[in-house]
C-alpha cells in the first residue's frame, strides 16, 4: 500500500521500489509509530476534527496491531505491499477498522510522522544507553573500592612513571563514563520537543493542538519552526556523536586490558567466558572480546561520518536522503550498547594479580620523583635533586638495580643529603599515600573520591 498515487499514472518500476522501500529497516519503530498514532487521534477528537467513535475505533485498532506484532499473529513478512512501517500500520488499521483509519492521517504529513518517530525511538535509546552506562559505572565503583591499596605502575607515553593504585586507575574511567552519562542527558534535552503537527513543513490549517500532542507523548513542549522539525537531524547526529566519545572510551579501556593480558604484563586475568582459543595453538587464550570492542569503534565512527555526511547538503525542508538517517542510525546504537554489556560483564568476571602489579611498579623506578622529593625536602633545589636522582637511574640500569636495592653509601656517593630514612621515602607504599591532593591516589584523596562516585550514581 503506498499513502500516496492519486496523481500518477503509471506502477513504480519493480527496482526503484525496491531501492525506496524502508519497511524493512524502519519497522523497528511499529511502537513509536503506534504510539505517535494513538496521540494524534486523541487531540484530532479533543479539537473535534474526528469523532469521539472514530477515536475509539482508531485507538482500540492501534492496540490491537501492537498486540498482534508482538505477539506474532502479524508480520512484517506478510506485507511486502508497503513502502514503510507508516503505510504497513495505516494500511492494516484501515482494513480492520474501515473509514476511520482512512481519518487517521488528518492534518498529518509522513514529514512529521516520521519525525517525530525518530524522536522517540532515539529518546527511548538515550534512556536505555544511560542505564548500561549507569551499571558499567557501579561495576567500575566496585573496584575501585576493593583496589584502594593496590599498587600498580602508572604510565605516561606507555613507559612506567609513577606508582599510582588500581582504584586510581579505574578511576578515571568512572569519569569518562560519567561524562558520557551526562552528555546523552543533555542531548534528550535538547531533542525533547514535539515535531508533530509541522505537517510537510509548513503547518496544517487544521485547528491543531500541538501542545496537547505534546503532553500526551513527554515533550516538554511542541517545536517552534514548522520547517526545521521535518527536516532536523541534529539530535541523532548528537546522540551518534556522544555513541561515538562512548565507544573511544571502551575502546580505550580495551586497549589497556589486552595490554594487562599479554604474558609480558599478566596484570589480569581475563574469565573464559570473554575469551576465546587458537585453532592451531592449544595454550592460546586470547582477548577477543576486548579486541572486537576496539574494532568496532570504527564501524560507530563511520555511522556518524555517513549521518554527517548525508546532512551536509540538504535544501530546507524534508529531502528523501533522511531516510539514509537509519540503517546506520541503529547499527551504531546495536553496536555500541552491546559493547557496553559486554564490557560491564567482562570487568565483573575478570580477575587481578595485584601482586603482580606491585612488581611491576618497583621495577621501573617509578619511584625516583619521590626520590628527587625526598632531597627537596632536605633542602636541595628541585632541579639540582632531579639531575641527581636521574644519576641514580642511571647507576640502576647500568647495575640492574633498582633505587629500593641500592644501599646508603652508593645514595650517599651520589649526594650526601641522603639518610637512612630514604628508604621509607621512596618505598611504593609512602610514594602513595603520600600523595593526598584533591584527585589523587592516596588513602585519603580516594576515599573522598569514592564517596563523591557514589552519589554520583
Amino acid at each position: 500500500m503506498k499513502l500516496w498515487g492519486g496523481r500518477f499514472t503509471k506502477q513504480t518500476d519493480k527496482l526503484a521500489q525496491e531501492f525506496n522501500e524502508s519497511l524493512s529497516f524502519d519497522q523497528r519503530f511499529y511502537k513509536q509509530d503506534i504510539r505517535g498514532s494513538i496521540a494524534h487521534a486523541q487531540m484530532l477528537a479533543d479539537c473535534g476534527i474526528i469523532s469521539e467513535e472514530d477515536r475509539e475505533d482508531i485507538i482500540g485498532g492501534l492496540k490491537g496491531i501492537e498486540r498482534d506484532l508482538e505477539s506474532g499473529k502479524l508480520k512484517f513478512s506478510d506485507a511486502s505491499d508497503y513502502e514503510d512501517i507508516h503505510s504497513f500500520i495505516e494500511g492494516t488499521l484501515t482494513v480492520r477498522v474501515g473509514d476511520a483509519g482512512k481519518r487517521l492521517h488528518t492534518g498529518r504529513s509522513r514529514n512529521d510522522q516520521v519525525a517525530l518517530d525518530m524522536k522517540l525511538y532515539i529518546r527511548d535509546e538515550i534512556d536505555e544507553t544511560r542505564e548500561l552506562l549507569t551499571a558499567l559505572l557501579t561495576e567500575i565503583l566496585k573496584i575501585m573500592e576493593e583496589n584502594t591499596g593496590t599498587i600498580m605502575p602508572g604510565f605516561t607515553h606507555l613507559q612506567k612513571a609513577q606508582p599510582t593504585t588500581l582504584a586510581h586507575h579505574f578511576g578515571a574511567y568512572f569519569e569518562m563514563f560519567l561524562r558520557d552519562r551526562d552528555r546523552l542527558q543533555d542531548c534528550r534535552r535538547r531533542l525533547n520537543l514535539c515535531p508533530l503537527g509541522a505537517g510537510a513543513f509548513a503547518g496544517t490549517t487544521y485547528p491543531l493542538d500541538r501542545r496537547e500532542t505534546a503532553r500526551l507523548l513527554d515533550f516538554d513542549g511542541p517545536t517552534r519552526n514548522s520547517m526545521d522539525s521535518v527536516s532536523d537531524r541534529d539530535y541523532l547526529i548528537e546522540y551518534l556523536s556522544g555513541l561515538s566519545v562512548i565507544q573511544m572510551h571502551l575502546s580505550r579501556l580495551s586497549e589497556e586490558i589486552i595490554i594487562w593480558n599479554t604474558n609480558e604484563y599478566r596484570f589480569v586475568e581475563i574469565d573464559d567466558t570473554y575469551s576465546t582459543g587458537s585453532s592451531i595453538m592449544p595454550q592460546k587464550k586470547n582477548p577477543d572480546i576486548a579486541e572486537l570492542i576496539r574494532g568496532k569503534t570504527g564501524r560507530v565512527y563511520g555511522h556518524l561520518m555517513a549521518l554527517l555526511t548525508v546532512m551536509k547538503g540538504l535544501p530546507l525542508a524534508y529531502n528523501k536522503d533522511l531516510q539514509e538517517d537509519k540503517e546506520g542510525a541503529f547499527d551504531a546504537i546495536d553496536t555500541c550498547l552491546s559493547c557496553i554489556r559486554l564490557m560491564t560483564g567482562m570487568l565483573a568476571a575478570m580477575k587481578f594479580n595485584r601482586a603482580r602489579m606491585e612488581d611491576s611498579a618497583k621495577g621501573g623506578f617509578t619511584n625516583a620523583t619521590d626520590a628527587a622529593d625526598y632531597l627537596v625536602r632536605k633542602g636541595v633545589p628541585f632541579r639540582d635533586a632531579h639531575g641527581i636522582v636521574g644519576q641514580l637511574v642511571l647507576k640502576g640500569l647500568e647495575e640492574h638495580k633498582a633505587l629500593d636495592d641500592m644501599t646508603l653509601e652508593e645514595f650517599k656517593a651520589v649526594c650526601p643529603a641522603f639518610e637512612e630514612d630514604v628508604y621509607d621515602a621512596i618505598s611504593m607504599k609512602t610514594c602513595v599515600e603520600r600523595r593526598n591532593t584533591a584527585g589523587a591516589p592516596g588513602p585519603e584523596a580516594m576515599k573522598q573520591e569514592i564517596e563523591e562516585c557514589r552519589k554520583l550514581l
